[in-house]
């Protein structure tokens, strides 16, 4: 084992002794360069990896943490300016909960945990007190959970109710907002915190909340937060219809007079009040039979006198016609029918169209052959005008300015034509960094194949040299045995005869150092060197 160690490190000293100066100085650098990587990526391998402890933490709670990290020995890193603790991943739930043991960090132990600590002793004034910190810290978590939010403080302001008052005050609250640098706190979400601190106040309304941002722009003030909502929600729906109006319409105008030759505004009113309508109809079915039904008969019947009749101008009795020997009958019939009532009760959705006001410019220079008529009528129909709302409809042909279009479009050549250029420089950059590159390659493959053939037939008059040396160690070896074999034969036939076993053990001996010398040429050689070096000494 200890000579083919030997010959692998005789072989790569050789190996290295045949290279020329520049290749033994890139193999010197190849080797510096791995142990150096080497050492790199040990070390950045056996870096921990970083999790976040505790973010957005106070000034006082980083300082005091990173006191106790620094105490107990454990790493740590400071992000996001101070206000984020990261440790090794392997240590973050234990030294959480072990600094959470300590009542880190100390802003934590607000909101309801301030009541943990008021005792049987506390007055009615400090637990007053106490319920509007719980309840202003509870709603700073909140706010904070808010995608953006980065930190809240919230301020309220009961006024302590009197039992002899009439006229009680209301509360009121404030809120300060900070978001990250890269967020802007919208519309909806400033609405969203109002009126949640709005509901978790008793008695407090959401046009009492003031809303401010860090920079100190108002949010949402008093009396405003529901008619700025309800204003930003009635005019994002206005805008979105006249835009899908216009877009429709200028659409089909492109295809009549061609795209850029025609322009469209669409200016809508709408009509957001909510109305309700409660209508009242009785129907009555004849084959309905009636509820109720009365029939009254009346009969005389005998002789006598004239019946009185009536008077007439002159107080003179004007007969009636009836015959007093006949009689008189009277008959009167009165049904009840059953009559059904239908209760429509309509409420109409807000957002209905009060008037429409379109106007469409056409380019004087493409629309010489188009009937306004026409396209007038045509566009009242795609809209949907209705005269007897308001609406109304402008139809004028003006030349359009197209130097803007002309210099957008002249920029626009220019551009292409230098994004042309530079790719083409880029191209020829980078075709000429790769042929430079194939050409050094090139060259270095030809002076390596030069080198490498004449290393070649240098290595092949070596192997010559030493095959011929090992012929001529080999011969010597065998000239040795042979005279070794003399002097033994002579010996025997002076001591009285040949040793059978003596010259079989010699036979096999020398067949096995042939055999040894057919299969590991060069350690019988290496063995040889040492015996005649060892004879010659």
């Amino acid at each position: 084992m200890r000579d083919r160690v030997t010959a692998v490190l005789r072989r790569i000293t050789e190996t290295f002794q045949s290279f020329t100066p520049g290749q033994k100085a890139m193999s010197v650098f190849a080797v510096i360069a791995l142990a150096i990587g080497g050492y790199f990526f040990s070390t950045w391998v056996a870096q921990p990896t970083y999790s976040p402890l505790f973010s957005n933490l106070a000034p006082a709670d980083a300082s005091a943490i990173v006191d106790k990290l620094t105490a107990d020995g454990v790493p740590y890193q400071l992000t996001n300016g101070g206000q984020t603790i990261m440790v090794p991943q392997d240590q973050v739930y234990a030294e959480r909960i072990k600094l959470s043991g300590q009542g880190l960090p100390a802003q934590a132990d607000t909101g309801y945990a301030l009541l943990d600590k008021q005792g049987v002793m506390t007055s009615d004034f400090m637990q007053q007190v106490g319920y509007q910190r719980a309840l202003e810290g509870e709603l700073n978590k909140t706010i904070k959970s808010i995608s953006g939010v980065q930190n809240a403080a919230v301020h309220l302001a009961i006024p302590t109710k009197d039992v002899f008052a009439d006229n009680q005050q209301k509360p009121t609250a404030s809120v300060l907002v900070q978001t990250a640098p890269s967020a802007k706190l919208s519309s909806a979400q400033a609405q969203s915190i109002v009126h949640l601190v709005a509901s978790s106040v008793p008695g407090l309304e959401a046009s009492k909340v003031t809303l401010v941002g860090a920079d100190g722009k108002v949010l949402s003030t008093e009396d405003s937060a529901g008619a700025s909502g309800a204003a930003d929600s009635r005019s994002q729906q206005t805008l979105a219809f006249e835009q899908r109006m216009t877009g429709s319409l200028q659409q089909m105008l492109d295809q009549v007079v061609g795209t850029g030759h025609a322009a469209v505004k669409i200016t809508a009113d709408l009509d957001y009040d909510q109305t309700e309508t409660k209508t009242q109809k009785y129907i009555a079915d004849p084959s309905t039979p009636p509820l109720a039904e009365s029939k009254k008969t009346e009969l005389y019947s005998g002789s006598g006198a004239l019946g009185a009749g009536v008077l007439g101008p002159d107080n003179i009795q004007v007969p009636t016609g009836v015959n007093p020997s006949s009689g008189y009958s009277s008959e009167s019939l009165t049904r009840n029918n059953a009559v059904g009532m239908v209760t429509e009760t309509r409420k109409s959705a807000p957002g209905s169209v009060r008037r429409l006001s379109v106007a469409v410019m056409l380019d004087s220079a493409t629309a010489g052959g188009v009937d306004q008529g026409q396209l007038q009528q045509l566009v009242s129909s795609a809209v949907g005008l209705d005269p007897n709302r308001g609406d109304s409809i402008a139809v004028s042909t003006i030349p359009f300015d197209k130097s803007a279009a002309k210099a957008n479009a002249t920029a626009l050549a220019d551009a292409k034509k230098a994004e042309q250029q530079a790719q083409l420089y880029s191209m020829l950059k980078t075709g000429a960094v790769v042929g430079a590159i194939l050409l050094l390659g090139l060259i270095a493959w030809l002076r390596t194949r030069r080198r490498n053939k004449g290393l070649r037939s240098l290595q092949a008059e070596i192997a010559r040299a030493n095959e011929e040396r090992l012929q001529l160690e080999l011969a010597e070896a065998r000239a040795a045995l042979e005279a070794e074999a003399n002097a033994e034969a002579r010996l025997a036939i002076a001591g009285g005869g040949p040793d059978d076993d003596a010259a079989a053990e010699r036979e096999e001996r020398q067949r096995e150092i042939t055999s040894l010398v057919e299969q590991q040429p060069e350690e019988v050689a290496m063995v040889l060197r040492g015996w005649l070096a060892d004879r010659r000494g």
